[in-house]
């Protein structure tokens, strides 16, 4: 899986890509750009593509198992897809610190001790084997 984080305005996450127990790459990239929208995707990386049609309005046959923060136009969302429903959003309040992935937990309770969202990042990567490689940051346009 992956652990991205959100703090003060920065998400960061890892580059570890996972198939079942595998590491596949240690350099895989998790910001997609699409028609000027970001996209920092955790879960299947199968269905990555099918989740950011959802979100610009395309429905999806198949389940989705993927999610991510999206930043749109300097918000910054909380995006998923169900079954029943389809693409749901969250718009994240930005002065809250938050985190998704397998390392999220790790991650939340670094934030929750004053590390950055890129210090939370590698605090997870030391403890969930899914989250590894490089950190990468993105800075939240606003």
């Amino acid at each position: 899986m992956t652990t991205i984080a959100y703090k003060d305005g920065v998400i960061a996450y890892d580059s570890r890509q996972t198939r079942n127990d595998r590491i596949v790459s240690d350099n895989a990239p998790k910001c997609q750009v699409v028609d000027g929208v970001s996209f920092f995707l955790s879960g299947a990386v199968c269905d990555e593509k099918a989740l950011i049609a959802a979100y610009f309005g395309t429905q999806s046959a198949a389940p989705v198992e993927c999610s991510g923060y999206v930043v749109d136009g300097g918000k910054l969302l909380l995006v998923g897809h169900d079954d029943k429903t389809g693409i749901w959003r969250q718009e994240l309040d930005p002065s809250n610190p938050d985190a998704i992935g397998s390392g999220s937990a790790y991650a939340l309770a670094a934030m929750g001790m004053g590390a950055s969202a890129e210090d939370a990042v590698r605090a997870a990567m030391r403890w969930d084997i899914y989250t590894g490689g490089k950190v990468v940051t993105f800075r939240v346009p606003g």
